[in-house]
């Protein structure tokens, strides 16, 4: 499925838009009500609806849970953009517990945009923008145990394995087991890669 990733004209929008961090390549920028269609058409793809393990919702009910979601204080969603504001995917930390220092984070990608390393560049952006501005000391991620792109680029960004729950997710009249992994700020602290704020601008690749 092709994923139109913006509208004609919407380009000096997009690239305006505030970076709340930025990676090597991509910028994450708060996610807007505005937003809902792309999401929708992502999360269409059937790669990522066996992913989510669920199906397209209509448009008006993502809006309205963008909006809600908005407001609320134990979740921040971004989209992902490229420098020159080609939007390629969104990502979020959610159920952020400050009292034991907890968040779980999930990352999704356009179709057309995946196996290009943009995911890792994304999640490392994200993970050193929670570690360094937030009080938290561990952050959760799942994903289905076969899901080897998504097992790769989470342990290509230093989460550690921690098991299987068992045929946890029922998608498409199966069962399926979901892996847990774990990063904690000691072992992001140890990472040797630049973080985001040492990286310099990422500037858009001339056509």
């Amino acid at each position: 499925m092709t994923i139109t990733a913006q509208a004609p004209g919407s380009e000096d929008a997009l690239s305006d838009r505030p970076a709340a961090v930025r990676g090597r390549s991509v910028l994450l920028t708060p996610l807007d009500v505005d937003d809902a269609e792309l999401l929708q058409q992502w999360r269409a793809d059937p790669v990522a609806a066996h992913a989510l393990g669920s199906w397209p919702r209509p448009l008006t009910a993502l809006r309205e849970r963008i909006e809600r979601d908005i407001g609320n204080n134990d979740r921040d969603d971004f989209l992902i953009l490229l420098p020159d504001g080609t939007p390629v995917g969104h990502t979020a930390v959610f159920n952020q517990d400050f009292a034991d220092a907890t968040a779980e984070l999930e990352l999704l990608l356009a179709p057309g945009y995946r196996g290009r390393g943009l995911a890792l560049d994304a999640l490392n952006a994200l993970t050193d923008l929670v570690f360094g501005e937030l009080p938290l000391y561990r952050l959760q991620a799942d994903t289905h145990a076969g899901n080897e792109p998504a097992l790769a680029t989470l342990a290509a960004a230093g989460f550690t394995r921690e098991g299987v729950r068992r045929s946890v997710c029922l998608h498409r009249g199966r069962r399926h087991d979901v892996a847990l992994l774990s990063l904690l700020r000691p072992e992001w602290e140890a990472q040797s890669r630049p973080k985001a704020w040492e990286l310099p601008t990422p500037r858009p690749v001339a056509g």
